[in-house]
């Protein structure tokens, strides 16, 4: 079983930044692939970025932030980062941090295997 807490969303100008973390209170020694979800009023949830736990599994990004944003573990601390840099008001949303054990990074990020770990959320608001 997986605890998830997320904390740092907050307000911020377009072209900032922000740093997101999902602190995982782990009772497994199992290996799992995790990482952050987001939802805006009126759209779909969508994956952002993952990482697995499991050995060399490459990380995930969907293109819209490919460059922009880093996902990140700290595995001393049991803490999954989220950094985001020149954010834009497209990616204001209630961010979740979501695991999966036994899943691949893509699998998880792409929702077709889905999350059965979820976090509460944290929003994130891109406005001058």
């Amino acid at each position: 079983q997986l605890d998830l807490v997320e904390s740092g969303g907050g307000l911020v100008q377009p072209g900032g930044s922000l740093r997101l973390s999902c602190e995982v209170f782990v009772f497994t020694s199992e290996w799992y692939a995790i990482g952050w979800f987001r939802q805006a009023p009126g759209k779909a949830r969508e994956g952002v970025a993952c990482l697995s736990t499991y050995y060399g599994a490459p990380t995930y990004y969907i293109d819209s932030v490919k460059g922009r944003f880093s996902i990140s573990r700290d595995s001393a601390r049991n803490t999954v980062y989220l950094q985001m840099d020149r954010l834009t008001a497209d990616d204001t949303a209630a961010y979740y941090c979501a695991a999966r054990r036994f899943t691949t990074t893509q699998a998880l990020c792409t929702l077709s295997s889905d999350p059965n770990y979820w976090g509460q959320g944290t929003q994130v608001t891109v406005s001058s």
